[in-house]
């Protein structure tokens, strides 16, 4: 069974070691000890409560999509001309860049402050192992 430590589950979602020991002290997450003797969660119970986290996103859309793949962020930086812009959002630790015309940023009023999601449909993704690194 794959133990995640407190400090790499934080990473994981977005939010302070603090946030995690709270979740684990009221219950919502539940620890174990890893084979170093540190407090952990194991792997599983943590993918299942990040599923459940996200699920309650504010801007997830009730609206029927094959797109998975939903990051709500924060506009923090507008690149246009006088066809193409480039907007990148900040979606809790990871940066999201998009390409799209400067009439849909306009159109969707999209300046630096303002809150949008990013949705990403690919059929390619690339998923790489970290087990064993931490």
């Amino acid at each position: 069974m794959s133990h995640v430590r407190i400090s790499d589950a934080a990473q994981f979602l977005g939010v302070s070691d603090d946030t995690v020991r709270r979740w684990i002290g009221g219950g919502a997450l539940s620890s174990v000890t890893d084979a170093s003797g540190r407090m952990a969660i194991e792997g599983r119970e943590l993918a299942a409560f990040a599923k459940d986290q996200a699920r309650s996103l504010p801007g997830s859309s009730s609206a029927a999509s094959s797109a998975r793949n939903r990051f709500v962020g924060l506009v923090t930086a507008v690149k246009a001309d006088a066809v193409m812009a480039q907007v990148e959002l900040q979606c809790g630790p990871f940066r999201v860049v998009s390409l799209m015309s400067s009439e849909a940023v306009d159109e969707l009023g999209l300046e630096p402050g303002s809150v949008a999601v990013a949705v990403i449909k690919s059929t390619n993704v690339i998923i790489e192992s970290l087990e064993g690194s931490s």
